[in-house]
C-alpha cells in the first residue's frame, strides 16, 4: 500500500519514526512536507499526484464531514498530561465553584482524569461537544462551542494545554475569566486580556473597512475551508452596495502572494477564521463573513439616514 503521512508542524520531527514503522509492515511511504493547519487541511493535492492508498494524518481528530477521494486514517498522537500537577490551577478558581474544563486532542485521552480531579476538589464541572469539535471538553482553534453553550452555568474557565492558539476561540461573557494551565511550563495565566486584545483588533479591522472600496475576497481550496458560496455570496453583496470585489483563490493564503494584489483595500476571509488574527500582517483590514454581514449592516444604515 502506499501511504502518506501528514504531520501539524510540531510533531514533523515524528516522521521518520512513523516512516520506518509502515515501511516494516511493507508499505511505500512518503511523508507530506507541506504545512498542516489542521485536520482542515488534508494533504489530497499530493495523495493525487502519487496515486496514494491512504493518508495517515498524525495530531488531529476526525474534522472533515464529506467524504474525500482518499481514505484517512487520523493518528490524534496522545500526549500525557501530570494530573497531580494541576493543584496549581485550584488557587486561582478557588473562588469558583462551577467552572468549565477544556484541552486539546493531544491530552483529551485524560479528560475524565481532568474533570476528576476538579470535581474532588468541590467543583462542579460543566462542558458539551461542540460544532466540529465532537468529544466533550475539546477545543479548536475555530470551535470552542462546547463552553459556548455552558456559559450560563459557569463562573469560570480552566483550559489544560499550551499556546494561545486554542484558549483564545473561547468567546464568552467578558466577567468569565479564563485560566490557561500550561502543559510545558506548569504555570497559570489568565488569557482573558489576550482575548480582548484580539476582538479589539477584528472591532479596528471593522471600523477601517467602512473607508474601503475595493474588496478581495480569499477563498482557499483547504478542503475543510473551502466555501465558494460564502466567496459567491460576498462579491454579490458587496457589488450590490457600489463596491469593487475579486474573488482570490488559493490553497495556501499567504500573505505577500495576496499583499502584491495591492489594488485592494481590504480582504474578506472564507477560510479559517482565525486568519483574521494576522491583521497587522496583511496590513489591511481582513473580515470574517460574521464580520462582513456587521459591515453590511453599519453601511445600509448609514445610506438609509436621512442626509
Amino acid at each position: 500500500m502506499k501511504i502518506l503521512i501528514q504531520f501539524p508542524e510540531g510533531l514533523k520531527q515524528k516522521g521518520l519514526e512513523l516512516q520506518k514503522k509502515y515501511e516494516g509492515e511493507g508499505h511505500e511511504v512518503f511523508l507530506s512536507a507541506s504545512a498542516c493547519y489542521g485536520a482542515c487541511d488534508i494533504a489530497l493535492d499530493e495523495a493525487r499526484w502519487l496515486n496514494i492508498d491512504k493518508i495517515v494524518h498524525v495530531g488531529h481528530n476526525k474534522f472533515v464531514k464529506t467524504d474525500l477521494p482518499v481514505p484517512v486514517e487520523y493518528i490524534d498522537y496522545p500526549i500525557d498530561v501530570d494530573i497531580d500537577s494541576l493543584s496549581v490551577v485550584l488557587p486561582y478558581v478557588s473562588q469558583y465553584k462551577k467552572i468549565a474544563v477544556a484541552t486539546t486532542v493531544q491530552h483529551h485521552h485524560q479528560f475524565p482524569a481532568m474533570k476528576s480531579f476538579f470535581e474532588k476538589a468541590g467543583k462542579e464541572v460543566f462542558i458539551e461537544a461542540g460544532h466540529w469539535a465532537a468529544k466533550p471538553g475539546q477545543v479548536l482553534g475555530c470551535d470552542a462551542l462546547g463552553i459556548k453553550k455552558v456559559e450560563s452555568k459557569i463562573e469560570a474557565v480552566v483550559f489544560i494545554g499550551n499556546g494561545l492558539f486554542h484558549p483564545t476561540a473561547i468567546d464568552i461573557d467578558p466577567k468569565i475569566p479564563i485560566f490557561l494551565y500550561n502543559t510545558y511550563t506548569k504555570k497559570v495565566s489568565d488569557v482573558r486580556s489576550d482575548i480582548e486584545r484580539l476582538k479589539k483588533r477584528r472591532r479596528g479591522s471593522l471600523a477601517a473597512a467602512l473607508s474601503c472600496k475595493k474588496f478581495a475576497i480569499l477563498l482557499s481550496t483547504k478542503v475543510g475551508q473551502f466555501n465558494p458560496g460564502f466567496a459567491k455570496w460576498a462579491k454579490k453583496e458587496l457589488e450590490l452596495r457600489g463596491f469593487d470585489a475579486s474573488i482570490l483563490v488559493s490553497n495556501e493564503l499567504e500573505i505577500l502572494p495576496i499583499k502584491n494584489f495591492w489594488v485592494y483595500d481590504c480582504y474578506i476571509n472564507t477560510a479559517c477564521p482565525r486568519v483574521v488574527d494576522d491583521t497587522e500582517e496583511f496590513e489591511k483590514p481582513i473580515l470574517n463573513i460574521d464580520m462582513l454581514k456587521e459591515f453590511f449592516a453599519l453601511v445600509d444604515s448609514s445610506k438609509s439616514k436621512p442626509s
